[in-house]
């Protein structure tokens, strides 16, 4: 354990962290500090929401927007419609270059 000497000397070296509230004027003060830091960070924290919720409803609107013609064509042609089978002739006068010469 440290003497009472070297532990007043090591506290002095430090940064002082807490200053005590001195009577009741101080601890009224303090008092009001904080609540309104905890007013202050609160409103922060509402401009900061409102902000995202505003960019998330204008990126949600312009795609939105922007798909409205896919989603109406999508809606008039529902899955399982029209399919085309066929089959590839190829012209043999144009040599394939896959196609091993023999």
């Amino acid at each position: 354990m440290l003497m009472h000497d070297e532990q007043f000397r090591l506290s002095q070296n430090g940064p002082r962290l807490r200053a005590p509230a001195s009577g009741l004027l101080g601890k009224i003060l303090t008092a009001v500090a904080s609540a309104a830091a905890l007013v202050v960070a609160f409103m922060l924290s509402l401009l900061i929401f409102a902000t995202i919720a505003a960019i998330a409803l204008v990126v949600g609107g312009y795609l939105w927007w922007r798909t409205r013609e896919l989603r109406r064509r999508m809606r008039e042609q529902p899955p399982g419609g029209r399919v085309i089978d066929g089959e590839v002739i190829q012209d043999s006068a144009t040599p394939n270059p896959n196609q091993p010469r023999g």
